[in-house]
């Protein structure tokens, strides 16, 4: 059975994990930074498979202010302002965070595509109503002829949405070339279709915009994943940094995790930190400088399991 055909739950029948991750950021300024403005996403989101067991940001140089907030889309923020000069700027994040096994689900059971896209139009279900703020073009989102002709042979008539986007995400993994070097954060959707190569984030994105194009709702997710695959398999790719994926709305309150970077189902190796509708929303840092000129960036991310929780 392939990855792609295996129930969410099925890598951890067991129990919960428990993952310790620290995730530091380091910027090299060519100048001094006057003031900065920053918005921190480091902090996990409350969701049912998960629990935020501890964390700490440390953050330096110290911000003369700091505030925590919760953005439009439900997600933990952190503002935080820096009014000395500096030169450096290095946020540390540990959290311990306990991932619970995800509910199987039998993709062939549910709605078919067109169902769904179509609920959207009538609007009567809070849930559609809730997921049709992920339907459209974002900002760094935009669909087009060319990659709603991507999706289409993935999307024939009466398929189950489960399926469909399953197939959709082995496509992007099967034909498609992780590669750092290929693309930046500001590089369109189009041309990551064109070039055919890119990191987790393009993946996560060209499906979401394939999703889109066909008015179907679907969300950027930013989180972690495991450093190191269980039991001995293949080291996967994007566990060395912040990773990106997304999630499918399957109707209800029912969405459905994809990492086509990996083509697999979202399980217990995954630990979510925000979602939004694209990279924009949820960046795990991002800012406005006064001064600083160029910058050199470093981010490393260690995720590693701690204990192993039996269910109950």
């Amino acid at each position: 059975m392939s990855t792609r055909d295996k129930p969410e739950g099925a890598a951890s029948a067991a129990g919960a994990i428990r993952f310790r991750v620290r995730h530091v950021t380091d910027y090299r300024y060519q100048t001094s930074v006057v003031l900065a403005h920053h918005l921190l996403h480091l902090k996990p989101r409350v969701a049912s498979l998960q629990t935020n067991t501890a964390q700490r940001i440390m953050i330096t140089p110290k911000p003369l202010v700091t505030a925590e907030h919760e953005d439009c889309f439900g997600n933990p923020a952190t503002y935080i302002a820096i009014q000395e000069p500096h030169v450096g700027l290095t946020i540390e994040s540990e959290l311990e965070v306990e991932r619970k096994p995800p509910v199987a689900i039998d993709l062939a059971a549910t709605p078919a595509w067109e169902t769904l896209r179509d609920k959207l139009g009538v609007a009567a279900e809070r849930s559609a109503r809730l997921a049709a703020a992920f339907a459209y073009s974002s900002p760094r989102i935009a669909s087009s002829p060319a990659i709603r002709a991507y999706a289409a042979s993935s999307f024939v008539p009466g398929r189950p949405i489960g399926v469909a986007a399953s197939a959709l995400m082995k496509r992007i993994h099967d034909e498609f070339i992780f590669d750092p070097s290929a693309t930046t954060i500001s590089t369109p959707v189009d041309q990551v279709l064109a070039a055919r190569r890119g990191v987790c984030q393009d993946f996560a994105q060209l499906q979401i915009a394939c999703l889109r194009s066909l008015g179907l709702p679907a969300r950027y997710v930013s989180g972690y994943l495991r450093t190191e695959a269980p039991d001995g398999g293949p080291r996967l790719q994007g566990a060395d940094a912040s990773h990106a994926w997304l999630s499918v709305w399957c109707g209800g309150d029912l969405w459905l995790d994809l990492d086509p970077t990996n083509d697999q189902l979202v399980g217990s190796d995954y630990v979510t930190l925000a979602w939004g509708r694209d990279y924009d929303d949820v960046s795990p840092v991002r800012g406005v400088l006064f001064g600083g000129g160029a910058n050199h960036l470093t981010v490393r991310v260690d995720v590693e399991p701690i204990v192993s929780v039996k269910d109950a």
